[in-house]
Order: structure tokens, then C-alpha cells, then sequence
């Protein structure tokens, strides 16, 4: 079984690599210090497994989940916590490999032989304990799996049953619906039209086309987006206060 050990301290994943050396049929292929180094190893590497720390700085190890969900043949994951056992009982995460730590070796042994992969139900459980969003959106493309920083997203656009994330290396089409999307992200953007969210942080003005239509202008790009009738007295009052 191959394994990766996620975890932005040195000396826990050490001490993690030495228990899996003691363990028949167990390798240890690589190591990383946050959720996207972890990423690029998985796709470099290939695991069978992934021991992922929960609490990471950048990007964690529930959001790291989340992509790794998302790839085409993901690995198992087992979450490390530092949460007490009952607490973790009390949140039904006994269908989540996990281990509190300080990581015992039995405890390794027994996670590794019951690794499984990570279900939606479940990451949303977690993520309801630690309250935290996505620092980036990610989609399976041809390349394999393509994370944008949410803080480079200029807008979202709903396409059918798809949104279209525009941003400041080009455009990509993820699958997600706007309103997931909102729901997650709702403060850093402002809604232009029933199928559009632009991003608070791009947003460099108001203007006028000239056939009358009202358009945001955004930093960093020559594109105009038009404002619904319905939205513009919003929009308009939100610019005002930036």
C-alpha cells in the first residue's frame, strides 16, 4: 500500500514515515506541508492512501478533500485530528478514517486496513466543525485537476447546468451550480444578474454602454459586464460604498 503523509509539521510526518516503515506492506512515497503541495504529489505520485492532517495553514486538510474527490481515480483518505475521541463520536465520523493524534502505531495499523474513500456526507460533517470555505474552486480538466484561487476569480457565470469561473489566467468551467457556489462565497461577491456574481475585490467602477445598459467594470481586463434592471439599483448603491 502506497501512502502519502500530509502534515504541515516536520516532526509529525517524521514520526508517522518511522511507524510506517515498521509496517509489512506499507511504503511511504511521499510527504507534504499543506493541501496544495499535496495536490501536486498526488497527481506526481499516485498513492493508494492519504494520512491528511485537518488543520493546515493555505489551504486545510477538508478542503484538500474536497479536490481530492473530485479526481478521476482519488486515493483513500484518513484524516488526522487532534480532536477528542467523543467529540469526534458526537459528530458521527466513525464511517472516516481518522486518527487522533499523537498517532499510535495500532491505531495506523487498524486506519490503514480500513481506509476507504471520503464521501460527501462526510466532509460536510466535518467542515461544519471547523467552519471553513475553500481557498481555491477546482475542476477536472484535460490537464488533470485545475485549482483557481478564489481571490483571482473576477466572476462566475451560471451555463446551463454549469458555471463558468472566469479569472485571471482565463476561464473554466467547473461543476457546480451558482447557488452552491453563493452560498459559499456569498461576501466576497455581489450578484449583477440572475446568472452572474462578480467578485467585490475586481470590481473597478460603474459606466454606461452606449445604448444605455449599465455595465461593471473590472480590473485587469477590458471586459464590461452588463447589470440586470432588477440589480442595478443594488449594485449601484453597493459600488458607491467601496
Amino acid at each position: 500500500m502506497k501512502v502519502m503523509v500530509v502534515d504541515d509539521e516536520g516532526l509529525a510526518r517524521d514520526r508517522v514515515r518511522r511507524m510506517l516503515d515498521g509496517l509489512e506492506d506499507h511504503e511511504c512515497i511521499a510527504e507534504a506541508a499543506n493541501g496544495a503541495e499535496a495536490l501536486e504529489r498526488i497527481a506526481q505520485t499516485r498513492p493508494d492512501v492519504v494520512l491528511l492532517d485537518i488543520r493546515m495553514p493555505g489551504m486545510d486538510g477538508l478542503e484538500a478533500a474536497d479536490h481530492i474527490g473530485k479526481l478521476e481515480e482519488p486515493p483513500a483518505v484518513i484524516f488526522c485530528t487532534a480532536y477528542e475521541e467523543h467529540a469526534v463520536e458526537a459528530f458521527n465520523l466513525q464511517a472516516v478514517g481518522y486518527l487522533l493524534k499523537p498517532v499510535r502505531k495500532e491505531q495506523l495499523a487498524q486506519a490503514l486496513s480500513n481506509a476507504q474513500r471520503v464521501n460527501r456526507a462526510q466532509l460536510n460533517a466535518l467542515s461544519s466543525i471547523e467552519q471553513g470555505r475553500r481557498s481555491h474552486i477546482s475542476a477536472r480538466t484535460r490537464r488533470g485537476l485545475e485549482l483557481i484561487p478564489v481571490e483571482d476569480v473576477l466572476y462566475l457565470q451560471a451555463d446551463q447546468k454549469y458555471v463558468t469561473v472566469r479569472h485571471l489566467e482565463g476561464e473554466t468551467i467547473v461543476d457546480e451550480t451558482l447557488k452552491e457556489l453563493e452560498d459559499e462565497f456569498g461576501d466576497l461577491f455581489v450578484r449583477v444578474h440572475r446568472g452572474a456574481l462578480v467578485a467585490i475585490r475586481h470590481i473597478a467602477g460603474l459606466e454606461k454602454s452606449s445604448d444605455g445598459q449599465a455595465q461593471l467594470v473590472l480590473r485587469g481586463t477590458d471586459e464590461r459586464l452588463d447589470i440586470s434592471r432588477r440589480h442595478v439599483a443594488h449594485v449601484r448603491k453597493f459600488v458607491r460604498g467601496l
